[in-house]
């Protein structure tokens, strides 16, 4: 358990797991000071079920009248965890996949404040690994690579494990609002942490899976995710290089960029030329266009090596004050 000045406040979205709520809150009440259920327009009404079968002060429930997704629960679970004291905000599904015994391993670097932000692995388990479904194991291994792109944090793997916690004072710098509302939610969680730089870890936990049905649908989110990667991916590099900082991953960039699509331009020009003209450039002029492109590449290579590299050492909440 932790002391009393390191509470803990667990935040559980809760659609379509009637079946499975109660458990859940029952074995996360133990662990937490403030449990709080955001009924998503259940069809199930999930949440007035559980108010029947639990009553526990360390208990809030929310009740949504339109459903705002899984993302839009947690902002508002999230919104109401910073009015309590927790210290730490956990994010747990409410279909049983999450074991409550592995909470405190989760906040363990926070609550030492080597980390602001710390989420579950399902990776490091092999022995635990072979029961993940194959479809969902085949998608997590390639949005994993998407998302380190889009994320910057190279060092995280299975992004879309949706068990998570957050320091208050990272999560108080977080634009909440603006997180996204679907299942892309952890992943924009990431996005907006490393804006921040702050320190985010994996931490090893195996999943169990049993005969919960899951709300995620595989084809959805193969059309879904990658346009909000590469708008995630640009708005990162935008606000962390060119509005919060200027550094030589900002100079690499805007040089690589210039150079590679001002060589690529110049050499459909020459070519679109001399079709028309029905001759042959010379090779001063394909090496004319050939030199900047490849220069301009090295260095958008540069900027991408030191976007990985480039890691904060220290813990915002080392240096944050406790609002």
């Amino acid at each position: 358990m932790v002391s009393s000045t390191q509470r803990v406040a667990v935040v559980i979205p809760c659609y379509r797991v009637k079946n499975q709520i109660v458990s859940v809150v029952q074995a996360v009440l133990p662990w937490a000071d403030h449990v709080i259920v955001v009924d998503d327009a259940c069809p199930e009404q999930s949440g007035a079920y559980l108010a029947q079968q639990v009553q526990d002060p360390k208990l809030r429930i929310i009740q949504h009248k339109k459903n705002m997704g899984v993302g839009g629960a947690m902002i508002a679970g999230y919104q109401e965890a910073l009015k309590t004291d927790a210290l730490v905000i956990v994010k747990m599904d409410g279909d049983g996949q999450m074991d409550p015994k592995y909470l405190g391993r989760l906040i363990a670097p926070l609550l030492v404040a080597s980390a602001d932000f710390s989420k579950g692995n399902r990776f490091y388990d092999l022995l635990a690994l072979p029961s993940m479904p194959w479809l969902r194991k085949l998608g997590n291994f390639g949005l994993t690579f998407l998302a380190k792109i889009s994320s910057g944090y190279w060092h995280i793997s299975d992004p879309t494990n949706g068990f998570i916690a957050i320091r208050r004072e990272a999560l108080s710098l977080l634009n909440i609002q603006l997180l996204d509302h679907s299942y892309f939610f952890e992943i924009n969680v990431l996005v907006q942490l490393n804006i921040i730089h702050a320190v985010a870890v994996d931490v090893p936990i195996p999943a169990q899976y049993g005969d919960e049905k899951s709300s995620l649908n595989p084809l959805k989110i193969l059309f879904a995710f990658p346009p909000k990667l590469l708008a995630s991916f640009f708005r990162r590099i935008w606000w962390r290089y060119f509005v919060y900082d200027v550094n030589m991953v900002t100079i690499f960039l805007v040089m690589g960029v210039l150079l590679f699509f001002g060589g690529t331009g110049f050499g459909i020009f020459k070519w679109f030329s001399s079709v028309q003209a029905d001759i042959n450039q010379p090779m001063g002029t394909i090496a004319l266009a050939m030199l900047p492109i490849i220069l301009g590449f090295q260095l958008i290579l540069q900027a991408a090596v030191l976007d990985i590299v480039d890691k904060p050492a220290t813990a915002l909440c080392r240096y944050l004050k406790q609002e």
